[in-house]
């Protein structure tokens, strides 16, 4: 009788270039020490930017990491750097287009500059940011906070003073930090002119939040202007800047005005584009045409308000740039760069004419 051996099954095809050992387990950081003739803490210091590795090493153990399908562990690198490559990001609140924009310029950066972020709302309450970045201590290297309410200076001022902080729209008197706004006055005191150089008299504004730091720049421009000029009325209207608001401010108004229309402001004038996107949709509600009968302008130049109908006339914000230029400075701090203390960037605002004033 004649036996024969049992066939074993072929070596499994790789594609492993030559010298390089097929493994089933995951690769480790002795793998890449010994592939690249080093020892370990040279390959952690290569891939983590460390100092005291030539440039010509740290090139070999990334061409042999990248070579061999390493990927360092989140968790370790940040035991040996004390870094975890996350921004924390706070936002008064994530809905809406100007917080998309805010997010999308922060996040487009971080991810340039090989950084994560993590994102959470605020609210503008001094309780909510504390419990926030109570949760992100220890997960992220620094943050990026926009909250321009009054109300939670003290809690911004105090969490710049003990941790990595860039602050957005909270104004450069809040303290010797590194603080970014826009320049809410001069854009909305450019938008009244434009308004009275068009001939409107009769003028409402929408307000945003009563304690929003912004808010109140845009409506002291709003009063001074209109106080320059002697045969304007102005008639300010409450608001939050959410679209609801806009639309709730001007309903009242033109139900009471609804058989005397020759009363009606002939402009509306709302402090952000969410509100006059309300009020858009009040005025279509009632049959008063825009900008033939009231004329409607806005503040931050969101995407839509380019494609509404009719295009809204609006102040434009630099606010994807907001984001940007935040986590660019927090970014250079972390990375050694200058200290982010006694630094206030304002970014200028312009005019953006479209159809909705009649222009």
């Amino acid at each position: 009788m004649r036996c024969t051996a049992p066939r074993l099954p072929a070596e499994p095809a790789t594609d492993l270039p030559p010298g390089r050992v097929h493994r089933t387990s995951a690769v480790t950081i002795r793998d890449v020490a010994r592939e690249a003739g080093v020892s370990v803490a040279t390959v952690s210091r290569a891939l983590n930017d460390l100092e005291r590795v030539t440039d010509v090493t740290r090139a070999r153990v990334r061409k042999v990491a990248e070579r061999l399908g390493y990927a360092p562990h989140g968790g370790a690198r940040s035991l040996i750097t004390r870094r975890t490559g996350t921004l924390g990001v706070l936002l008064p609140d994530l809905y809406g287009e100007f917080f998309s924009e805010v997010i999308r310029g922060i996040d487009q950066t971080a991810q340039k500059h090989g950084f994560h972020m993590l994102v959470a709302s605020s609210h503008s309450d001094a309780r909510e940011i504390a419990a926030a970045v109570g949760n992100m201590r220890g997960r992220v290297d620094g943050f990026v906070v926009m909250s321009p309410d009054t109300a939670a200076r003290a809690a911004l001022a105090g969490l710049a003073r003990s941790f990595p902080t860039v602050i957005v729209g909270g104004g450069s008197d809040i303290g010797p930090f590194t603080t970014l706004s826009v320049n809410n006055y001069d854009g909305a005191a450019a938008m009244m002119h434009h308004l009275l150089g068009l001939g409107h008299r009769r003028i409402a504004f929408v307000r945003g939040p009563a304690g929003n730091v912004e808010a109140n720049d845009r409506l002291r421009a709003v009063r001074e202007v209109a106080a320059s000029y002697p045969d304007c009325t102005l008639q300010e209207l409450a608001g939050d800047f959410r679209q609801e608001s806009g639309f709730d401010a001007v309903r009242p108004l033109l139900h009471d005005t609804h058989d005397r229309p020759g009363e009606r402001p002939d402009a509306i004038f709302a402090a952000n584009d969410a509100m006059a996107i309300g009020v858009l949709g009040a005025l279509h509600e009632a049959g008063v045409r825009v900008p033939d009968d009231v004329a409607v302008v806005g503040f931050d130049d969101t995407p839509i308000a380019r494609f509404l109908l009719p295009p809204l006339t609006t102040v434009r914000v630099p606010i994807a740039e907001l984001g940007e230029q935040a986590a660019l400075r927090l970014i250079d701090a972390l990375r050694g760069g200058p200290a982010l203390i006694e630094y206030h960037a304002v970014l200028p605002t312009s005019l953006i004419i479209r159809a909705s004033c009649g222009a």
